[in-house]
């Protein structure tokens, strides 16, 4: 039976690159997106390349709730969660004193709730079968504080600290726990930045990353992966 992975947010940067890096391997892919039309043209593109994957490509907004968990029934139905890669994010510079009033709610509610939320969803069947594999991508912003990251930071500092809380539960499942976090990646955000393209990392290498851990002997897990631009942090 094939293995399957779900990434959430994949339709573009680093959801995207782990999403072909895995189908390239054969894997059932099932993925979101707020944008329908993006996932359309990636789930054309993941089965004209890949023939024999089964792909599943539905319209979700993870920020809230009821959205996360009617998207966790589809899922379900399509697949038993192999890999799963909690990537939806959004990013919206500002300082706590002074961002915008909801930013604080939106971040939150898009970074670490739908994470908590889908993957409560399907835990169980990963803990039932005693395997699996669960990557969450952050940001060397929850590592490191840094002027006008603001809730954007907050959030990323709260999914490190959810990953490694479930990373301690799940040992005795057989389940393992990874966290991922990148530096900058030339995605959609940094378009229009006057800042020469060398200067960032390529989302294909942070999914050879993900790639990396999950094929590691069922004895050994990776904890977090600390990726940075060669020269440094933007």
């Amino acid at each position: 039976m094939p293995k399957s992975i779900l990434v959430t947010g994949g339709t573009k940067g680093i959801g995207r690159a782990i999403i072909k890096r895995f189908a390239e391997a054969g894997f059932s892919i099932a993925t979101c997106s707020r944008n329908e039309s993006d996932l359309k043209i990636l789930k054309q593109e993941l089965e004209h390349h890949f023939p024999s994957i089964q792909v599943l490509a539905e319209v979700a907004d993870l920020s809230q709730k009821e959205e996360v968990l009617r998207f966790a029934k589809q899922v379900e139905n399509f697949c038993e969660v192999d890999v799963l890669v909690n990537n939806t994010g959004l990013f919206l510079p500002g300082a706590i004193h002074d961002e915008p009033d909801g930013n604080f709610e939106l971040m939150m509610h898009t970074n670490l709730f739908s994470s908590y939320y889908l993957t409560r969803a399907l835990i169980g069947q990963m803990m039932k079968r005693r395997s699996g594999h669960i990557f969450s991508i952050g940001s060397i912003a929850g590592l490191t504080a840094y002027p006008n990251g603001g809730s954007y930071a907050i959030s990323k500092w709260a999914m490190l600290g959810m990953t490694k809380c479930l990373r301690e539960e799940m040992k005795p499942h057989q389940v393992k726990v990874t966290s991922i976090l990148p530096g900058a990646t030339y995605t959609a955000s940094w378009e229009g930045v006057d800042l020469p393209i060398e200067r960032f990392m390529k989302a294909s290498d942070v999914a050879e990353s993900v790639w990396s851990a999950y094929n590691l002997s069922p004895q050994t897990v990776v904890e977090e992966v600390i990726i940075r631009p060669q020269l440094g942090d933007l």
